[in-house]
């Protein structure tokens, strides 16, 4: 069974959105959280960018124990030489270089020839290597539009050049998994073993997940994934998601990670505290109600096993599972409830407290099952012989 290693760039993809500044403090408590829980590879942040991220990436890097981080630079060497400065020289730190990939990037954002980019390539990844760099990924920008010819001229120069890892970055959510899967299956063919091949997929048209799937299958060894999914524009592949397929899926797939999924939703909390994310009602394993119920049949199979309704555990994201009360809701939730009182009360009883309870209530009412309980022992105002 292959294990696939995670590379999570909440700090640095994730952060680039809008609204999803972070401060040094916060990033140091996310990053550690993230060593906790099993992340394979930390990116820290683009120390060129400015001269916070530089600092940022310098300080986080000290403070990690043992999981290994990456810094994100462009093809050019003023960039590298300050993710060097910031990251160290060190077998943890991975200096990424983005190259560019497609035509349209180079023509229409960067106005320079495909030579000229091989040539960024050449003296970019030479330069790292030079300055005593083990782990240099070379990382194509908009792969999946670029032209196949090009791309594998520019991925043997990196390689040549002393790159041992390629990024495959589908930039724009472009591809799909079929696309994505034959291209990850050509570049894999195009690699030496080891070479590891990580995949980089944004969520564009919903096909973040999909495509990094398809990328694994296809032969990458890495994904790189933001926690809750955040980034650029639509965000990227799910941290959380893709644990949770591979541990829930690891047979079908042959494939596992070394997160532990249930500090996940922890570190999700204190992410969205930090940058005032709104909590989503329906999004998969973090969702406000993801494992909550409001329908009648949901609830009386739920009631039975919950295993008639809920595949994905909530105890293994440390969560729990709760039934609401709605206009959808039928009489078993009312015996249900009793039952947690130790009440039992016959059909009619049942029948009245379901229309004063559930029936009467607005088309809008809509409340969690404990309140229901509350209700329920205001309305039982009857005789104690006639509860049965």
């Amino acid at each position: 069974m292959k294990r696939i290693t995670i590379l999570d760039t909440t700090l640095r993809d994730g952060e680039q959105a809008p609204g999803n500044s972070m401060t040094l403090f916060q990033k140091v408590e996310l990053a550690l959280m993230l060593e906790n829980a099993g992340v394979d590879c930390i990116e820290l942040g683009f120390p060129a960018s400015s001269k916070t991220d530089y600092e940022a990436s310098k300080f986080i890097s000290s403070k990690l124990n043992k999981t290994n981080y990456a810094t994100f630079s462009r093809a050019n060497i003023n960039d590298i030489k300050l993710a060097i400065e910031s990251g160290g020289v060190s077998e943890r730190h991975t200096v990424q270089i983005v190259a560019t990939g497609s035509d349209l990037h180079l023509k229409n954002k960067r106005k320079i020839t495909r030579e000229q980019g091989l040539i960024e390539v050449k003296n970019s990844v030479s330069f790292a290597n030079q300055n005593g760099i083990k782990n240099i990924a070379l990382g194509i920008e908009d792969a999946s539009r670029a032209d196949l010819s090009y791309m594998k001229l520019m991925i043997d120069e990196g390689i040549k050049s002393g790159a041992n890892q390629i990024i495959v970055a589908d930039t724009t959510g472009f591809a799909t998994p079929t696309s994505f899967s034959k291209l990850i299956k050509m570049i894999r063919s195009w690699l030496l073993p080891n070479i590891k091949l990580s995949t980089h997929c944004h969520n564009d048209l919903g096909l973040a997940l999909p495509n990094a799937l398809a990328g694994i299958e296809s032969g990458a060894d890495e994904v790189q994934v933001t926690l809750g999914g955040i980034g650029e524009r639509a965000g990227n592949t799910s941290l959380e998601e893709l644990a949770a397929i591979l541990y829930y899926k690891k047979n079908d797939y042959e494939m596992f990670t070394n997160i532990q999924i249930e500090k996940l939703y922890g570190i999700y909390n204190l992410l969205r505290k930090f940058i005032q994310l709104e909590e989503p009602r329906n999004k998969p394993i973090f969702g406000k109600y993801t494992f909550s119920t409001a329908a009648g049949i949901h609830q009386q199979g739920m009631i039975l096993d919950p295993n008639t309704y809920e595949y994905v555990k909530p105890e293994h994201f440390s969560r729990e599972r709760s039934m609401f009360i709605s206009r959808y809701s039928g009489r078993n939730i009312i015996k249900y409830a009793l039952s947690t009182l130790d009440i039992s009360l016959d059909s009619k009883k049942i029948d009245e407290l379901y229309f004063e309870c559930i029936e009467k209530k607005s088309a809008n009412y809509f409340d969690n099952f404990q309140n229901l309980i509350e209700i329920l022992k205001n309305e039982i105002k009857i005789p104690k012989q006639n509860i049965q």
